[in-house]
């Protein structure tokens, strides 16, 4: 199978109802997200914080969507920045947190996952910043995606999602 096949674009609003069909196949195949959100859409579309907007791509396999990948700003409830700033002196604004990266099951083995995740660390190295994430502990394959492409693990840490709930997570930092 040759790359020719398989592009990344920037997601534009009329790729949203195939994004979220994407989502509910992951979903069902995956259990990711872990909680189904009440709006997929809007779930996909993380608000702009005050350092700027979300970027988002789509990937495209024969010109279909098949995956996609969201670059936001840290929030104070992330993770993730929180570790890397604690480790390098550098205050969390200065990272990219990657979110809502999946890749619809019958489209895997073509390496779009990684070019998805390519995109979004050249994008947030474009910016000055430093790409991190984290990922929950169940998701082994997500894990695996990252490890591959020289992603470090940086700590595991507990999460809030919500008043009454707590996921463990595995926090990464972007390759230097």
């Amino acid at each position: 199978m040759s790359h020719e096949r398989v592009s990344v674009r920037r997601r534009d609003l009329a790729d949203l109802d195939a994004c979220v069909r994407v989502l509910a196949e992951v979903h069902e195949s995956d259990g990711y997200p872990v909680n189904w959100p009440q709006n997929p859409a809007g779930w996909l579309t993380p608000p702009e914080s005050p350092a700027g907007p979300p970027a988002v791509w789509v990937a495209l396999l024969d010109g279909v969507v098949v995956g996609h990948i969201c670059l936001s700003p840290a929030r104070p409830d992330d993770a993730a920045p929180g570790l890397w700033s604690g480790r390098t002196g550098i205050g969390p604004e200065r990272t990219a947190v990657v979110s809502r990266l999946f890749v619809s099951p019958g489209a895997r083995g073509h390496g779009i996952g990684a070019l998805l995740l390519a995109e979004a660390v050249g994008d947030a190295r474009g910016r000055g910043l430093h790409p991190v994430l984290d990922v929950v502990t169940s998701d082994r394959s997500a894990a695996a995606l990252y490890e591959r492409q020289g992603w470090t693990l940086m700590a595991t840490a507990e999460q809030r999602w919500g008043p009454d709930r707590t996921v463990q997570v595995h926090c990464y930092t972007a390759p230097s």
